[in-house]
């Protein structure tokens, strides 16, 4: 780190008050988490934390200066970093730009617009659902605002029952929140589906553009990201079922993964059973610290089903939903990805050619028939469709699992959409022709932003 940033964090650690300090862990909490902010007491350790994130850096400094003015202080604004209420504002108008949520950034103002007296109201009105240790005299309104969202009485798509607390002695305030329901409703009814396209023409624009062309992205800050669980069936009960060349499938994921900072854990050769006793207990694991969760499934199967090397089927819908938002509350909200490499029956696709009039006959083929829980945020990739075979080399692994490594080696540098990766692979994969056959991966996804795995600096 170079001197003059040091002494930039510095000098504006010492201008900052405690509750200037607090403000800024609350304006943080999306990007780092709360364990780890209740712990800091000075500045700068709240400056190191953000450093560790790369939220802020030699030359990456945004989002400090964001966090400066939220709280009002453009004198280290103008003093410090070169900047001004203007610069900023014109800055954070920009779509992107603005770090801080726009539910975070509401609660920080109605907080910085309560008086004594209305938080003393507000403390009143919560008796009957916070602790009373909570609500205090000496707790501020940011803590007690936390205290509503760790019980579930705030969150960002849910500010009922603060509107209704505050509708006797802040109309005004209740007023602010039905403004940013509405704007949130707004943006939510133009975000528009953006099925992914094929990016091997000119990858370096199409990924350099997504992200402002395309939405939101899911937040990718914490390291390790998540867990990638592969569940790697090689040696059978019966031999004649062994999969030669998973073990490479195996290697080729997990360097990939490892690169993307995810912890990176292979089981191998499991019964049904097991397999159903290891997902279930990773969504039962505490994933708070983690931005995402992905499973590796590689095995033999039939329609909608995984087999044990026990030859034991189990559902594929039934290992999804143990990811669901009630059944792993600590990735509601976070990508869940699930990557299966098995037959789903027994037939080969012909080889034949297919001419452009024809492609809806394609369509109707590629539509995905597992049953993804009525729950947001999960992507399954599959390396076939329902009833037919998947190919794998028993020297170089499967054609699904190889491609989408290599592909992602090239593209996530690019900050190309995952779903657009697998696309590509889909396109790649279809294209060859398998010994007088043809395969066909699919890809079924509740995904309500851009997932982008983000490259270690």
């Amino acid at each position: 780190m170079s001197r003059d940033f040091r002494k930039l964090l510095f000098e504006v650690s010492e201008a900052l008050v405690t509750d200037e300090l607090a403000a800024l862990k609350f304006l943080s909490l999306e990007h780092v988490p709360r364990r780890k902010l209740e712990a800091i007491q000075e500045p700068k350790a709240f400056f190191e934390v953000l450093q560790e994130k790369d939220m802020i850096g030699v030359g990456n400094v945004s989002f400090l200066k964001e966090l400066l003015y939220r709280i009002g202080r453009m004198d280290l604004l103008t003093a410090h970093l070169g900047s001004s209420r203007e610069a900023m504002e014109r800055e954070l108008r920009l779509p992107g730009r603005a770090q801080v949520s726009a539910y975070r950034q509401l609660l920080y103002g109605i907080a910085e617009d309560l008086t004594p007296e209305d938080v003393r109201s507000v403390k009143f009105l919560l008796q009957k659902q916070l602790p009373k240790n909570k609500l205090q005299e000496n707790a501020s309104i940011l803590q007690v605002f936390l205290e509503m969202e760790i019980n579930g009485i705030i969150k960002e798509d849910n500010l009922t029952v603060l509107k209704d607390i505050l509708q006797g002695f802040r109309a005004d305030l209740k007023k602010k929140i039905e403004a940013y329901e509405e704007k949130r409703k707004e943006n939510y009814s133009r975000e528009e589906v953006h099925y992914p396209v094929s990016v091997s023409a000119h990858p370096e624009e199409q990924g350099a553009e997504a992200a402002h062309q395309h939405g939101k992205i899911y937040k990718m800050k914490n390291n390790p990201h998540g867990y990638c669980l592969i569940l790697n069936n090689h040696i059978f009960k019966n031999p004649r079922f062994n999969r030669e060349g998973t073990l490479q499938d195996g290697e080729a994921v997990k360097r990939v993964f490892k690169w993307l900072q995810f912890e990176t854990v292979e089981y191998m050769d499991l019964e049904g059973k097991k397999i159903k006793e290891t997902v279930k207990e990773y969504s039962k694991k505490d994933h708070r610290n983690m931005d995402c969760f992905v499973c590796f499934i590689l095995s033999h199967g039939e329609k909608d089903k995984i087999k044990g090397v026990d030859d034991v089927c189990v559902n594929i819908e039934e290992l999804v939903s143990c990811f669901t938002g009630t059944n792993c509350p600590s990735l509601a909200g976070k990508p869940k990805v699930f990557i299966i490499q098995a037959c789903q029956g027994s037939l080969g696709h012909p080889s034949v050619t297919v001419e452009p009039d024809s492609s809806g006959h394609l369509e109707v083929d590629a539509t995905p028939s597992v049953s993804i829980p009525d729950k947001a945020d999960i992507l399954i990739g599959m390396s076939t469709v329902e009833d037919y075979l998947s190919f794998r080399s028993r020297r170089t692994g499967s054609v699904y699992i190889q491609s989408l490594c290599e592909k992602m080696k090239v593209l996530c540098p690019l900050r190309v959409d995952f779903t657009a990766i697998l696309t590509e692979v889909n396109n790649e994969v279809a294209g060859r022709d398998l010994e007088g056959c043809k395969q066909m991966p699919k890809i079924t996804s509740t995904l309500l932003k851009r997932l982008i795995f983000e490259i270690p600096q």
